[in-house]
């Protein structure tokens, strides 16, 4: 692999000489892929990730229909991608496919991602749950005690656990803690369980994804292309944009601060980023921003795909530094609105209008502004993007399975782990509560019937005195028949303490 420092986006409309560069020093300051749907926002990310992968950069990105798996095979050749590689002066195209590790929450079509709850924390399972600010505090009371009492929060039943534990000691947990209405902790476990039933209990266990596993270089010093199949994942879009944001501050905790490189250690592209910022609250907001301003310096570039650049929070486009914007249509007000934004998001060139040009450009054409090597940015250009050189769409299912077979991380995260957590400690303490409840029931019950023994024992001197009574009756009684009687009435007085 030839070292490089620019990556080939595509062309300058009409002038195929002029080629359009994204500076890999400068990779890491974000970026923007945004359009309307059908305008080729998915060939343009596609695109990108190969070339990265091409430069030894490891890379990251979402498949949320399920169309981006073909990067691991080669190009069909299509008519119009020939062609478009000859408008731009695409000189040698021939097919190439990326070394690509599948990754799929639910385990169907890629290794299991898993995290642990601890890991997630209470702030993101809060959003995730979609939680109020009194039903917040008491997740954070959860943990805290978690913390307090060395309980491991593993995944969903372990959680279950420690908030039935709460609920159970609400009153003293109360006096230490703060206020814990048992209504609250029910909300809080029916969102569980609603998070059950999209399939969510998959995500949390061990074990747990390495993040570093993203981050692998193939034997030929190409970044491997790690895909997370997220087709059904967008069934529960919650569930996604935590997944996401987890990702991002989980590489902000683990990476160290390496500065300014010739390449970024990682990229990452997210589409549908819309979902990640849909009501979100402001504490989590400002961490994102937060997260996404300073990761820059651990080598991490993020890439938003989204439809509109204003899905993406003010804050946080404005660190995007790297835009690709496809066609936009201005039907409604809003929309022109948006145009309005997208035409003061880039430095402006005098060779054609951008408001006008955003609405007119083809398929596969984009406005783009890159980052220079002094981090200013270019002049906003015209570019046809280039063709793909892997395959357009997805891989065939058997492609894709001897990939998953074959990947450097088989056998690393298939089979789940369930070890000692909270569930089995706070299930092991009910357990041994209940044994010291048996047995004071079991002491009580033994008192209970040595007082009956000692009744017994009374009772029986009673009887016996009526037993000295019956003899001496017969003692009394000097016909035969008279001793007859007397012995049965003796037999039945004995036979009925015998009975009892």
């Amino acid at each position: 692999m030839n070292e490089v420092n620019e990556i080939y986006i595509g062309s300058v409309t009409g002038n195929p000489d002029h080629k359009i560069n994204l500076c890999l020093a400068r990779a890491n300051r974000h970026g923007l892929i945004a359009g309307a749907t059908g305008t080729g926002k998915t060939v343009t990310l596609q695109a990108l990730a190969e070339s990265f992968s091409a430069s030894g950069v490891p890379v990251f990105m979402t498949d949320v229909k399920g169309d981006l798996s073909g990067i691991c095979q080669g190009s069909a050749m299509q008519d119009f991608l020939i062609k478009r590689a000859d408008d731009i002066g695409l000189t040698p195209f021939v097919p190439a496919a990326c070394p690509v590790i599948f990754w799929d929450i639910y385990g169907q079509k890629g290794h299991p991602v898993r995290t642990t709850i601890s890991e997630m924390g209470p702030l993101l399972l809060s959003r995730l749950l979609e939680l109020n600010d009194v039903q917040q505090g008491i997740l954070d009371v959860a943990f805290r005690m978690a913390d307090d009492q060395g309980l491991l929060l593993l995944d969903l039943k372990d959680l279950r656990a420690l908030l039935t534990e709460v609920a159970n000691h609400s009153a003293e947990l109360s006096k230490e803690y703060g206020n814990i209405s048992a209504t609250s902790v029910a909300t809080i476990q029916r969102s569980l369980l609603r998070l059950e039933e999209q399939g969510g209990e998959n995500f949390w266990g061990e074990p747990a994804l390495n993040i570093r596993d993203l981050m692998r270089t193939a034997y030929d010093g190409r970044g491997f292309v790690n895909i997370l199949t997220a087709d059904q994942l967008l069934m529960a879009p919650k569930l996604y944009a935590t997944f996401l944001l987890w990702l991002l501050s989980e590489l902000f905790e683990d990476l160290p601060e390496v500065g300014d490189l010739q390449k970024p250690k990682l990229v990452l592209f997210f589409d549908e980023a819309h979902l990640l910022f849909n009501d979100i609250p402001k504490v989590l907001l400002e961490k994102i921003e937060q997260v996404v301003r300073l990761i820059r310096s651990k080598g991490v570039g993020v890439y938003f795909i989204t439809q509109n650049p204003s899905d993406i929070p003010d804050a946080i486009l404005g660190q995007l530094g790297n835009k690709v914007q496809h066609a936009l249509r201005a039907f409604t007000p809003g929309q022109k609105k948006s145009i309005d934004a997208v035409v003061n998001g880039f430095r402006a060139n005098p060779a054609f209008d951008i408001a006008t040009s955003v609405q007119e450009l083809k398929l596969g054409e984009a406005l783009v502004s890159f980052l220079n090597e002094k981090g200013e940015p270019s002049i906003v250009e015209r570019v046809l993007i280039r063709p793909p050189s892997s395959l357009l769409g997805m891989a065939s299912s058997d492609v894709m399975k001897t990939f998953i077979q074959n990947s450097p991380v088989a056998g690393i995260y298939t089979e789940a782990v369930d070890r000692e957590s909270a569930y089995e400690i706070l299930k092991g303490r009910s357990v041994k509560q209940n044994g010291l409840q048996d047995h004071d029931s079991h002491q009580d019950e033994r008192t209970a019937r040595s007082d009956s023994r000692q009744e017994s024992s009374r009772s029986s001197n009673r009887q016996g005195l009526g037993e000295a009574l019956v003899k001496s009756v017969i003692r009394a009684v000097g016909s035969q028949v008279g001793r007859q009687i007397a012995t049965q009435v003796i037999r039945g007085v004995l036979g009925g303490l015998t009975r009892r």
